[in-house]
C-alpha cells in the first residue's frame, strides 16, 4: 500500500522494514547514531506547508524508535546527525533518482555530524536508504 511522505504511517513502515531486513542488520551491526531529518516544504504541496522533523534512532542494525518531532513544543534530541533537504530532494533519493552520497556532496542534502564516520559507513547509509525506498510512496507525492 502506497503511503504519503512524510507521514507517521511511512516512518513506522520504514522501522518495520529495517528491523526485518537481514542485509541491513549485518551491514549496520556496528552503527551507533540517531538521525534527525528536517524536511523542508516544497511549496504547493497540500499538507506540508511547514517544515517537518523526523527522528530515527538507529543502533547496531536495528531501528529502536521513530517519531515526528514538533520543534515548537518539544526539545530536539541531541542526535548524532541532522540531515536537511527539501521534500522534493528526499523523494528523489528515496525513488532512486538521486544518489544519497551525491546529494550530500552537492549539498542537496545537508549533513551535520561526523562526515568521517558516515564515509566509513557508506554501506550502512546505502542500505538504510534502500530500506526506506522499499516502502511504497504515493505517486502524487
Amino acid at each position: 500500500m502506497a503511503m504519503k511522505f512524510p507521514s507517521e504511517e511511512y516512518i513506522h513502515a520504514v522501522m518495520e522494514v529495517i528491523n526485518n531486513d537481514q542485509q541491513y542488520a549485518q551491514v549496520a551491526r556496528n552503527w551507533e547514531g540517531d538521525i534527525i531529518f528536517f524536511v523542508e516544504p516544497d511549496g504547493g504541496v497540500e499538507g506540508q506547508d511547514l517544515p517537518m522533523t523526523l527522528y530515527f534512532d538507529l543502533w547496531h542494525g536495528k531501528c529502536r524508535q521513530v517519531r515526528f518531532i514538533d520543534p515548537n513544543t518539544e526539545e530536539l534530541p541531541d542526535a548524532a546527525y541532522t540531515l536537511t533537504a527539501s521534500r522534493y530532494n528526499y523523494l528523489r533519493v528515496l525513488r532512486g533518482e538521486l544518489d544519497p552520497m551525491q546529494a550530500m556532496i552537492t549539498r542537496r542534502l545537508k549533513v551535520d555530524g561526523s562526515m568521517g564516520y558516515m564515509l566509513r559507513n557508506v554501506p550502512t547509509i546505502l542500505h538504510f536508504v534502500r530500506c526506506c525506498g522499499l516502502v511504497e510512496i504515493e505517486a502524487d507525492n
